[in-house]
């Protein structure tokens, strides 16, 4: 901070120096006010020409660009409209007395508006590293929003736009958002398996991670435009284990690990899901009918872990009521009593909702690997975000029970504390 302002006032005065040292001497015939006058046109050109390169480097957008272009121009007209006789001693100074007033206050005016003052309190340790708010990011998709919406429809060249807002509106978990933002990209690009490959995942998202019905349309035509396409192989071996047809969900996931990155997490993931499957197809192979018959016995006759659910009501405490707004997000989960912290079910309301009821089996798993079945105790928890991000926040409300058998219903939960 010291040394950048010792450097900064020694250019202003420097800078003053150059412009006023003619304005102090006594006056003199008119070749020297040309040369001043010319001086100053020159400083005023180089301004501008410094203008144009930082908007062509990106520190300035268009509007900042012109209006401090227009600034400089007005005083380049001002500069040529001054009469060639010499001027008087007074004004002269009166001129110098301007210039060490106004320089500074403009270069003051220029670095708050344009400039990064925090990074002068320490506030930004490098320029461009500060993490982005959850509000930085709403301001810069709502943008990508209205510009692609401005687009005159139909132009296949905003394909990859309307793909990048889907993309951004699936990680905000705005799911129905992003299912309208990947159909448009795939209508201006119907051949590309990948957006239809994206668009099944966040519709299956809105049916609580159920892939059965659309989104299984959508992996299939995926697979037709690209049979190698990883993330469709990855769906549609979870819409098949998910329809207890284990050797399609082998086939398809044995497909996608060949795909996926070696020794990537994606890849263990799929290697997991391949052994549950295997597993699955081993207990129902003595059965007649194989998918159907564990179809059936899933619903009578199963074993106990298939039945694995947990249901009750969600409630605000009424002494956080008044923190919170209708259309804040809130998230109802499971996860295990002991071991890895990542949900096990989870489903996602408003909190215009509440109180409600929910049920948590593991139909809402986010991993094939990692479900409620296979955890005998678990832990339930609520949360209200005002991002509507599923990561936790400070000032998140929330609240949890203590450890619950994976089959417990009639469960109250209370939303009754403060994340901090």
């Amino acid at each position: 901070m010291t040394l950048f302002g010792l450097l900064a006032a020694a250019l202003l005065l420097l800078a003053l120096i150059v412009l006023t040292r003619s304005s102090w001497r006594p006056p003199r015939a008119v070749p020297a006010a040309l040369d001043a006058r010319q001086s100053n046109l020159e400083v005023l050109r180089a301004q501008l020409r410094q203008l144009d390169d930082e908007r062509a480097g990106g520190s300035l957008d268009s509007e900042q660009h012109a209006q401090a272009r227009a600034d400089i121009e007005r005083r380049v007209l001002d500069e040529e409209s001054v009469a060639l006789a010499p001027a008087s001693a007074g004004s002269r100074r009166g001129i110098a007395v301007l210039l060490v007033l106004a320089v500074p206050t403009l270069a003051i005016a220029l670095y708050a508006g344009l400039g990064n003052p925090r990074a002068l309190s320490g506030e930004t340790a490098v320029a461009g590293t500060a993490e982005p708010t959850a509000q930085d990011i709403e301001v810069l998709v709502t943008r990508l929003a209205q510009r692609m919406a401005a687009q005159p429809p139909g132009r296949v060249e905003d394909a990859e736009g309307w793909a990048m807002l889907g993309r951004t509106y699936a990680a905000l978990q705005r799911y129905a958002q992003a299912g309208e933002a990947f159909a448009k990209a795939s209508q201006l690009t119907p051949g590309d398996a990948q957006l239809v490959a994206d668009q099944a995942d966040v519709l299956a998202m809105q049916q609580g991670q159920s892939l059965l019905g659309e989104p299984t349309r959508l992996v299939e035509r995926a697979l037709q435009l690209d049979p190698k396409n990883l993330k469709a192989q990855a769906l549609a071996g979870s819409a098949a284990f998910e329809r207890q047809d284990y050797a399609a969900a082998i086939r398809h996931w044995g497909a996608a690990s060949k795909l996926a990155p070696p020794d990537s997490e994606f890849q263990r993931g799929l290697q997991a899901s391949l052994v549950e499957a295997q597993a699955a197809l081993a207990r129902g192979a003595g059965n007649p009918g194989s998918a159907q018959s564990a179809g059936a016995a899933a619903s009578d006759g199963a074993p106990a872990e298939a039945r694995a659910a947990v249901s009750g009501r969600v409630s605000l405490a009424p002494a956080l009521a008044a923190r919170v707004a209708p259309d804040d997000t809130v998230f109802v989960f499971a996860r295990a009593a002991e071991g890895p912290r990542m949900p096990l079910a989870i489903v996602k309301r408003q909190a215009r909702e509440l109180p409600f009821d929910f049920v948590l089996d593991d139909s809402q798993a986010m991993a094939a690997q990692m479900t409620l079945s296979k955890s005998a105790s678990v832990v339930l928890g609520a949360r209200i975000s005002k991002s509507g991000s599923a990561t936790p926040s400070s000032g998140d409300l929330q609240g949890q029970t203590g450890p619950l058998p994976n089959r417990s219903s009639q469960v109250q939960l209370v939303i009754d504390s403060v994340q901090p």
